[in-house]
């Protein structure tokens, strides 16, 4: 009886413990729906809308060419180009399915099996398997979460990745996800990454290739085949083993990927010329309009600068430079004993390390390891610098020169020797302008761009020196004087102040005409004391300099006011043009990623007329030249073709089985490139412009009477021809005139010179203000460089000459007078604007282009004229026409794509 008591004691026992069980996974299996379903509301609040889901934006760097269509300069190092479902190849897709989520296709954005693979993958530590996260959650997560490792984000991921499968197709979640993750080396999304990789579209990947880039999205990082080739091959061979496993590939393409080289091909682009400082603006003015996003929207920008005329420009300056640094002595060796490692080469200055130095030459090791000897006629310049105006002897052997492990730089010559050189102390700039345009044509900003990144040519403020008279002179003739009438070049004293001729010599009564190309002080200092320095200031404004930072008193004569060099090119480029005041600008053209032309500059000419008349036919010969550009690319191409074509017939079983064997040497001569095979290389990213054509031009503003911008030419004509710029007559040529600049203490030298084809401004000096030397005044220092550079751009240009006619048919813009009276305000007008007695002289309306509010891109294209600008006020101080000159890049520019 006990026996069966405690038999129905255990039975009642299970049985309740079964209903008990029963129970608790009845309850389990309510709350594990209703708490996932309280998670659901709790997240869904918070949660993004689809909605705003927009596939990736391109990103490509910014890429900035000359107008000879050499490429300068790049920026931006991110890449992205989105593709459509139907343009991923289907062994892409199957790579990434096998990789990263093979029941992606049958899931619903949540993967149990993916999850218990995550654990399996942390408990073993096997880093080859997939991850946790299906392709559905990683768009939720590279979309719309952060890369944080909270509870709270993956679960609003997971929640996230069931709202996306609700609402987006199967084939938009897989588009999204292979455009958006991240591949590494600078590449988002697939295409990118092709390209960045192995410089190949998506259709022509391999196998191979493809499980490759299959195995990053797991860590870009550590699986960069780059930087981790072993690794990063170890995981593609897994994938290919994985893709075979679930079918999509056979053994024999199994084992052809398996023992594929990793082959990479890696996109990198290279500069044609590296013009940095010219690129530099360019990025900055950019920046400044868009932001930073502007350096990864894939435009191509055209400048207006010519690469040789730059290079010619460049050498100029340091041609200029390194004469200076051998008039001034040898400041001795950089350092001693020091790594060479530690020194960069700057322009075509290389840093070497001296290993022996023997009577009258050197030997010494370059960073590449290459031992060379520097003779004495490469270093007997190197007298010792003692100050600005004193040197030492010629030295008579090496060891008074340089000593054994000295650090010094090293200068190729043209015979294939060495020089000894030192990193110039002493700086310079050039600007040249096309006088009809503002076109820049070339710009040197100093020494070297990696040296120091500072830009003399628009930010250097300087005293212009004695630059700045032609300007006073001219003020004076826009009076009513003329280059024949008399002025003292007597002593003279205001106040305290006693100014002298720099040769402390005085000549009496002379011409206006002599005065200035002589440069009389005193001649320029009773002109501005006969015209008003008021009247004087306001006409320098015109000009393009900065009334602001034009002293008020006489010294404005001499020069001691500020000035950059671009302004006094400007300001030059009037007497060029005949009278006009240009607009300074460099960016001729943008386009987008594909070529298609976004903006196209149409600056205000200094004769409209005269480039409308000839419009048709220029536009027609450009149409020709480009037909005739293509049809001989074609003819190219076709050549090669059939080459190519004749080789295959005659590769033999040998070069067939070299082919695998010279893939990586190949890979990486861009010029050997099948371009059949690599279609996304740097090479098919460069600006493939469609054919330019013009539109009629606006008339530039003239400021200058035509007589008057004659007359001052002529003088500046003499000023070369018989003046303190006669140096300039060894160019054979009498169609250039300019002036020589220097300042107190020789602290500025300056060439400010023209060719009605070309004005150009040549400035050196020291960062900060000292002396370069008692003897060097702007003929020394300045006008070589303006000699050197302008004897290749006139090379081949035919004589001509300012004209005194009127070709513009252009008038001065008359002013407007306000009168203020008890019915209100009348406005006059003032008959006498062109007469002798004029009042001030209004200001120009385009002293500072500044663009207007981003229009949309068709329309701006259609409507390429800028509006009509409202005529500035002469008293409003906030009115852009009152800043200082600036180079602008371009009239009007499209706004940034979305």
């Amino acid at each position: 009886m006990t026996k069966k008591n405690a038999t129905a004691r255990l039975i009642h026992f299970l049985v309740g413990l079964f209903i008990a069980c029963l129970a608790l996974a009845l309850i389990l299996a309510l709350a594990v729906p209703i708490g996932f379903y309280g998670m659901a509301m709790y997240l869904s609040p918070t949660l993004p809308s689809i909605q705003e889901i927009k596939t990736a934006n391109l990103e490509m760097p910014l890429q900035i060419y000359s107008s000879d269509d050499k490429l300068i300069g790049q920026y931006g190092n991110r890449l992205s180009l989105p593709v459509t479902f139907e343009e991923i190849p289907k062994g892409l897709t199957q790579a990434f399915l096998a990789a990263e989520d093979a029941s992606f296709f049958q899931h619903s954005g949540i993967s149990i099996k993916g999850l218990g693979r995550a654990v399996t993958e942390v408990v073993t530590d096997d880093e080859s398997q997939t991850g946790g996260s299906t392709i559905t959650m990683q768009v939720a997560k590279n979309y719309f979460l952060s890369s944080e490792r909270t509870l709270n984000r993956k679960l609003t991921e997971l929640f996230l990745a069931r709202k996306i499968e609700d609402e987006l197709s199967k084939n938009d979640i897989l588009t999204l996800y292979v455009n958006k993750i991240y591949l590494g080396e600078g590449a988002y999304g697939i295409r990118a990454a092709a390209k960045k990789y192995y410089s190949k579209s998506l259709e022509n990947l391999t196998v191979a290739e493809m499980a490759m880039l299959a195995g990053l999205p797991k860590a870009p990082s550590k699986y960069n085949p780059v930087a981790n080739p072993s690794r990063a091959l170890t995981r593609r061979n897994w994938i290919i083993g994985r893709m075979h496993e679930l079918g999509y590939i056979n053994k024999a393409q199994h084992d052809e990927a398996i023992n594929a080289p990793i082959g990479i091909n890696l996109y990198q682009e290279k500069l044609d010329v590296n013009m940095p400082y010219l690129a530099e603006m360019t990025r900055s003015a950019l920046v400044n309009r868009y932001g930073e996003q502007v350096m990864h929207g894939g435009w191509r920008v055209r400048l207006t600068v010519d690469s040789e005329a730059q290079k010619a420009a460049e050498s100029a300056i340091l041609t200029g430079l390194v004469a200076y640094e051998h008039r001034h002595g040898w400041r001795g060796a950089e350092a001693n004993g020091e790594p060479l490692e530690k020194f960069r080469r700057y322009s075509n200055m290389s840093p070497a390390k001296v290993t022996k130095v023997n009577a009258r030459s050197f030997e010494a090791t370059m960073p590449s390891g290459e031992n060379v000897t520097v003779n004495w006629s490469g270093m007997s310049w190197a007298r010792k610098y003692i100050s600005a105006d004193r040197i030492g002897y010629f030295p008579s052997n090496a060891s008074q020169i340089v000593s054994k492990n000295d650090i010094v730089r090293l200068i190729p010559t043209t015979n294939g020797n060495w020089q000894l050189g030192q990193i110039p102390e002493v700086q310079g700039s050039l600007v040249s302008l096309n006088p009809e345009t503002g076109a820049v044509r070339a710009l040197v900003g100093g020494f070297d761009f990696n040296h120091s990144k500072f830009n003399r040519a628009l930010q250097g403020w300087r005293q212009p020196g004695s630059t700045i008279k032609p300007l006073v002179y001219t003020t004076a003739l826009e009076k009513g004087y003329r280059p024949d009438s008399i002025v003292s070049d007597r002593p003279i004293q205001v106040g305290d102040w006693k100014p002298k001729n720099s040769d402390q010599r005085f000549l009496g009564d002379i011409t206006l005409r002599r005065g200035l190309y002589l440069s009389r002080n005193l001649v320029s200092i009773r002109l501005l004391q006969a015209i008003g320095i008021s009247d004087a200031r306001n006409l320098l404004d015109e000009f393009g300099l900065d009334k602001e930072k034009l002293p008020t008193t006489l010294s404005l004569a001499l020069g001691a006011g500020q000035a950059t060099p671009l302004q006094m090119a400007t300001a030059y480029a009037t007497f060029a043009n005949g009278g006009h005041r240009i607009q300074p600008y460099f960016i001729e053209q943008i386009y987008n990623y594909d070529n298609k032309l976004l903006f196209q500059a149409n600056p205000q000419q200094a004769c409209a007329l005269c480039f409308n008349e000839q419009l048709d036919a220029v536009n027609k010969k450009l149409i020709k030249d480009y037909e005739a550009k293509i049809e001989a690319e074609n003819k190219a191409a076709a050549a090669k073709d059939e080459s190519i074509s004749a080789k295959d017939k005659a590769t033999d079983k040998k070069d067939t089985e070299l082919k695998a064997e010279n893939n990586d040497k190949i890979a990486k001569d861009d010029k050997a490139l099948d371009l059949d095979i690599y279609d996304a290389s740097p090479y098919a990213d460069r600006l493939k412009a469609p054919v330019v054509q013009y539109v009629r031009a606006e008339q530039a503003p003239r400021i200058l009477k035509p007589r008057v911008a004659f007359e001052m030419a002529d003088i500046l004509r003499d000023v070369v021809q018989r003046g303190t710029a006669v140096k300039a007559r060894a160019l054979g040529r009498d169609d250039i005139g300019g002036k020589t600049g220097t300042t107190n203490e020789a602290k500025d030298a300056w060439f400010a010179g023209f060719h009605p084809t070309n004005a150009t401004v040549v400035w050196m000096g020291f960062d900060q203000p000292s002396t370069l030397g008692r003897r060097e005044y702007g003929g020394v220092a300045a006008l070589p460089v303006w000699m050197d550079f302008m004897k290749a751009q006139l090379k081949d240009t035919p004589h001509q000459w300012v004209s005194i006619n009127n070709r513009a048919k252009s008038k001065k813009q008359k002013q407007s007078i306000i009168e203020m009276m008890d019915e209100g305000a009348a406005e006059l007008e003032d008959d006498t604007a062109d007469e002798v007695k004029s009042a001030k002289p209004v200001k120009t309306t385009t002293q500072q282009r500044k663009p207007p509010a981003p229009e949309p891109i068709e329309e701006q294209i259609q409507n390429r004229p800028a509006p009509e600008k409202p005529k500035p006020s002469r008293t409003d101080d906030s009115n852009p026409q009152n800043k200082p000159l600036s180079a602008t890049p371009v009239e009007r520019m499209p706004p940034m794509p979305e």
